[in-house]
Order: structure tokens, then sequence, then C-alpha cells
């Protein structure tokens, strides 16, 4: 997970977006359980157990005392108590250091009178509502009076009177010395409470029809408020983590984008260009996908289940904490289902490379792949890498399809087991559970399981986010073009480039492609240089730039070795055009002064004019703001070719490198751009390789190599005379294409 980790370096930034995504998370998961807990007091008012006023009367009492009742219903009466009226709560539950405790109050005795409603001679009998309604409605007394019936076991009791000191939020935190998370929790239960008692003021407690007409309305109008208020949390939460997520990727492509500008070009030798796009474009997205649903589904759906599951608690801890018996095995199974996804997703994403490249270069060749009829070669290629990256894609389906069915049947066994212990306390022989509270619990328990099963496939999604996360960090801690510790502003040159003893070797070659090259090239001199195919002939001429740096050997210019100096000043002094012509998708004047940024108009015309351009760029639709398109579309070679020595031109450099830049170019057009060159050329220090006998019998210099080595200097008429390789290249590859 490190390199999932390494993503909150472009989250962080944002830490205000997230403080307000993870209160709205908070917020919106409390409301959504508030919106079920309500169930249970609509239940309640529905099914006339105790009326909402009573069960807000009982849950104050039990906060505020530490003692829990039971109501008797119907079925506890005898045929002979027709009444079907009770008049005592029976004591259920007794929290151990509470007020009730330490008054004295024991489990099974029975509250008979409490406050005003005390049994006396001119009041014998008091019902269970009263006494209730006396317990809760306490404000402004400091003790209220309780009467207790104590049982035996010979069903002979006798009354007992208790004063019970009345609490108040801040007096009994600090008379307990509560501090911390338990001060906390007592000024959080009173507050609800409180809430609750001021909601139910608004309801009558005597009229019952009305009174439960009404108590439903306010229950229904408190829902809809609730829905509301979390539909309106849920948007913010969505809309900023999308925000959060979108502008994270972005600066991480700009990132590595801006990284891959600085890697050295022999990376991209041996490791191709499309699995590189591909991680900056497609591996980014995975990996956002994975912070939107960490700041999204991840964040939002376990808090609903923690307050969910302490709604539940309200009602039955023992209840929940069966329920929550499979949580370790689900984590178990999470954990060991995130590693199988997390290596098919890493393998996915490799075959998605490697299908990018495919196509990218079928569909660039596509009109050599048309003239030598291969399309069905091609077709038949595409279709087994698509075929691998099909073999993996439906191996993250199929754990990720397998994930929810298990997560529901562990949510069912967990809750099964629960469901049934729960139907035994309520209609067991000592049931002391509502049927209402029962339901409520299931409600909540059962909403609990839902938003874990939505988070199921969360531990998966983030696996396939880390999994592309360490794709996009291999290509952001790859090693940069190197400088030295105290590298120096190189000056224009002005005397002489040298190449001494000078050997390469390209990136996982075992043969070294130039090997003992010395060379000297006066300020002022052409220098053409020519051999067989694969004799290092680009090689020899992208080390001048840095492109690449010899394995051994100097390459000086000036007396001062290029290793040492900036790569800026150095580069700043060179210009090249090379054979694969290189535009950009932007305008004919954008691209004429790409080295040059800051020229004028006038100044890429008459660059222009030198190359034999300006002819027919002026005759475009648009002129110089004629957009060259993504494929150079609407342009000829030969056009783009002189856009690019244009280019060139209008850099006006110390050091000129042309790499077989006019073999685009017709033969007119080719006379015209030697006829500015040669202009150009004067008092610059030039290297042309070409296989065209005008470019190279002008020379001042001509350098013969042969695997890697030089094996013969001088001018043209020298070496037809004294090197048959020359002589031999001259008469068939240079002569030839004239």
């Amino acid at each position: 997970m490190d390199s999932f980790k390494r993503m909150l370096k472009y989250v962080w930034p944002q830490w205000p977006r997230l403080i307000t995504v993870f209160i709205s998370a908070f917020v919106c998961a409390a409301l959504f359980a508030l919106s079920f807990m309500t169930v249970v007091p609509l239940l309640k008012v529905m099914m006339g157990e105790e009326g909402l006023h009573g069960w807000v009367d009982r849950k104050s009492s039990d906060y505020r005392y530490g003692m829990d009742f039971y109501l008797p219903d119907k079925s506890d009466f005898t045929a002979s108590e027709t009444s079907n009226i009770a008049y005592y709560l029976l004591i259920t539950d007794v929290t151990e250091d509470s007020i009730a405790e330490r008054a004295g109050i024991e489990l099974q005795d029975r509250i008979i009178g409490a406050g005003q409603r005390l049994v006396g001679p001119e009041n014998k009998y008091v019902t269970s509502t009263q006494i209730l309604e006396q317990l809760a409605t306490t404000a402004g007394q400091e003790t209220i009076t309780v009467q207790v019936r104590r049982v035996d076991k010979k069903a002979e009791g006798e009354d007992i009177q208790f004063e019970l000191p009345v609490p108040t939020k801040d007096g009994y935190a600090d008379e307990q010395g509560l501090s911390g998370l338990s001060r906390l929790k007592w000024q959080v239960q009173w507050d609800v409470i409180d809430l609750a008692q001021r909601a139910t003021s608004y309801v009558p407690r005597d009229q019952p029809k009305a009174a439960t007409l009404k108590a439903v309305t306010v229950i229904i109008i408190l829902m809809g408020l609730v829905t509301i208020a979390r539909c309106i949390t849920r948007f913010i939460q969505s809309y900023l983590a999308e925000k959060v997520v979108q502008v994270s990727m972005a600066h991480l492509r700009e990132d590595t984008f801006t990284h891959v500008m600085g890697m050295p070009a022999g990376f991209f030798s041996s490791e191709g260009t499309s699995d590189t796009i591909s991680r900056i474009i497609g591996d980014t997205a995975t990996a956002g996908r994975g912070i939107k649903i960490l700041l999204g589904k991840a964040l939002r759906e376990p808090l609903k289940a923690i307050f969910c599951l302490a709604g539940a608690m309200i009602f039955s801890v023992k209840l929940t904490l069966i329920f929550l018996c499979m949580a370790p095995v689900t984590v178990g199974l999470l954990g060991l289902l995130g590693k199988k996804i997390k290596k098919a997703t890493k393998r996915s994403l490799v075959s998605s490379a490697l299908m990018l490249g495919r196509l990218q270069g079928a569909i660039n060749a596509l009109r050599v792949v048309k003239v030598y009829n291969r399309q069905e070669h091609e077709s038949e290629t595409y279709a087994g890498i698509n075929r691998r990256f099909l073999r993996q894609v439906l191996r993250v389906a199929k754990v990720q399809a397998g994930t929810g069915p298990i997560m529901e049947v562990l949510g069912m066994v967990a809750g099964s087991a629960a469901l049934l212990v729960g139907a035994r306390w309520i209609f067991g022989p000592n049931s002391n559970m509502e049927n209402s509270s029962f339901f409520g619990l299931l409600i909540l328990l059962g909403t609990a399981a839902e938003s874990i099963r939505k988070v199921s496939d969360v531990w998966n999604k983030i696996q396939q986010a880390n999994a592309a996360s360490e794709r996009v960090f291999e290509i952001i801690d790859q090693p940069q073009e190197k400088e030295a510790e105290n590298a120096i502003e190189l000056l224009p040159m002005k005397e002489r480039i040298e190449f001494r003893d000078v050997a390469f070797t390209y990136p996982g070659s075992e043969r070294p492609i130039l090997n003992g090259i010395n060379l000297t090239a006066n300020a002022g001199q052409t220098v053409a240089v020519v051999g067989p195919n694969g004799s290092g002939k680009t090689t020899l001429v992208n080390l001048i730039p840095r492109l690449y740096d010899a394995d051994s050997g100097q390459i000086l210019i000036d007396g001062v070795d290029v290793a040492g100096a900036t790569l800026m000043s150095l580069r700043d002094q060179i210009g090249m055009v090379t054979q694969n012509v290189v535009t950009f998708n932007d305008t004919v004047a954008a691209n004429i002064s790409y080295g040059k940024p800051d020229a004028s108009f006038d100044e890429v015309v008459e660059a222009a004019k030198r190359s034999f351009a300006h002819e027919f760029i002026e005759v475009l639709p648009d002129g110089y703001d004629t957009m060259i398109g993504e494929n150079s579309a609407g342009f000829s070679g030969g056009q783009l070719q002189r856009i690019v020595i244009a280019r060139a031109i209008l850099r006006d450099p110390a050091i000129l490198i042309f790499d077989e830049a006019m073999s685009q170019v017709d033969a007119e057009s080719e006379s015209r751009i030697n006829e500015a060159l040669a202009g150009l050329m004067q008092n610059r220090t030039c290297f042309v390789i070409a296989h065209r006998f005008s470019t190279v019998v002008s020379a001042d210099r001509i350098v013969v190599l042969d695997d890697g080595r030089i094996v013969a200097q001088g001018k043209h008429d020298e070496l037809i005379q004294s090197c048959d390789l020359y002589k031999g290249l001259y008469e068939t590859q240079l002569v030839g294409p004239q």
C-alpha cells in the first residue's frame, strides 16, 4: 500500500475540502441512522405499546437514574384483572454505580409511586404512565420521592420509600468526577433526552386518538426533515470528494509528465512510449477511482454502519455483539480477496499497455499494412493481446463478483444468529424486550449489514488503485537526466568540438554501438558522417546534446566536458533536424517558433522564407495560423520537413545537426534549401548525416563509420581513393538516391 499512500501527497493540500468531506459524511451517517431510529417511536405509537410520551419518559429515567423498566402489557394480566391497567413499573436493569443503585433500588422491585403521585389513603393506585411522567419531569427539583414494593419469594411484599437526587447535566458529571469520553457521553445523552422531551411536549398526553395522530404526524415530519438534511450533506460530500480526486489526479498527471520530460531518451529507446502513455492516462485514472471510493463509499458506508450499530446497542448490546461475531472472518476474507485483486489488476494494466502500443503502431502504419495485405496478421496479433487482457480482466471480475455474495452470506449468518436469540428473548418466559424495540433493532442491524455489504468491494478497488499507483510511481521514481553537482554554464562554442576515446552502449545491449571514437570538428566546419546502417551515425550526433551519455571518454566543447555543463546551456546552442519529422498539434507559426518562443512574427516568416516554406504557407486558408493536426494531415512530407528546417534556422544555433534532413524534400526544394543552408552554416559547426551525394560531397570533412569505429576521415576526393568502404557507399547508397 506504500504507493497508494504516496497519493496523499496530492490529496492533503486540499485539506479544507477534506475536512468538509469528513464532516459531511459524519453528519450524513448520523442522520441516516437517526432516520431509521425514528421508526421505533413510530411503531410504539402505532402499535399502542406505551405511547410516544411513555417511551421518551422511560428512556429519560433510564439514562438519568440508571434504571430500566418493563411496562406490563395485556398478556401479564389474569382473566380477573379486567381493567388491564398497570399500576407499577417493574425494574429490569439497574446500572452499576448509578443513582438508583446507590439509593438501594434492586432488580425486580416494583415502583408504585413517584413525585407528586404517591400511593396513600387518598390515592390507592398510580398508573405506570403517571409514574413515568413524574420521573421524567423533574426540572427545578433537587430530589424526587420514589415508592417501591419489594416482593419476596412468598409473594409477600413490603413498601419502601426512597429519595433520589435529581441529576443535572454538569452537576452530575462533576459529582461523579467524569472526564473525557465518559463526560462527553453523559452530556450527549442528556442533550438527546432533553431534545426528545421538548419535541414530545407538542403532543398532548391525553386524548388518545388525537394524541396518536399528532404523534404520528410529528414523527413523519421529523423523518422528512432528517431525510432532506441527509441528502444535502450527501451531495456536499459526493461533489467535494469528486473535486478533490480530479484536482489531485490533474496534479499527478502534470507531475508525471514533467518528470517524463526530464528523463533520459534512453529509457524510451528500451521501454517504448505506449506503456508510459498508458500509465500517465489510464493508470492515474484507476488510482483516482481508488481515492474517490476512499472519500466516498469507503468513508460514508462504514460511518452509517457504526451509527446504526450504536443505535442498535441502545436497544440491546448483547444482540448487537452477536451480530458482530462475524467481523473477524469478514476482515480476513476481504484481505485475501484484495491480494488476488491487486495481482490480477497489475497484470491487466500491463496487458492494456501492450494492447495500446500495438493499436497505436498498427494505426500509424495503416497504409503500409494495407499495401502489404497484412490486415489479417495485424488483426490476429491484436486479438492475441486482447484475449490475454480479457483473461486478466475476467480474473478481476470473478473476485469482485464473489465478494458481494460472500459478504451477504456472512451477514445473513450473523443476522440470523441475532434474530434467533432476540426472538427467544421476546417470546420466552422471561421476556423484557418490546416488539417495537426488537423490530427497530432488526431494521438497524439490517441497515448496518447492507452498509457493510456495500463496502465489501472497497478493499478490492483500493488494491486495484494501489496496483495502478505502483505503475505510475515507477515512472516518477525513474532517474532523470544527470547534471554534475557543480555544473557550469557552457559558453557558445567558438573553437572546436572534440570526441576523446568515446564509447557508448545502449541500455540492455551487450555490444557497444560506438567504441574508441576520436574526432575533432573545428568551429565553422561541416562534418558529414557516413557509414552502413547500424554503424552508429545517429548515435554519434545524439551524444553531442547529451540525449545519451557516453559510457566512457569525453566530449569537449572549447575544452569543457559537456558532462560537467548544465543541460540548458549546452542545448541552447544546438539545433537539430531529424529524418523523422516531428511537428506538434499547433499552428504553423507555433511549430516554427518552437525553439524560440519569443520570436516575432516577422522572424518566423523570414525563417520560413529561408527554408522555402513560406511559398506554400502563405496560400493556406489560415496562413501561419493553420493548425498542423495530430498526424500532420494536409501537409506533404517535404512541406513538413521545410517547416522543421525553418525551426532550426530561426533558433540560430552555434551547432547544427542534420540527421537525414533532406530525405523527404524534393530535388528542387533541396537545391534551394542547400543554398539557404550554405549561408546559415557559415561560422557554425554542422554535423550532417545524409545519403545524398550533393549533401556529403561539399562537407569540410567526411567521417566514415563502420561497426562503431571511425575507419577513415577526409574530403570526398581523398576518401574515394583511400577508403574502399566509402567508395562502395558512394557507388551504391550515396549515388543511388539521386
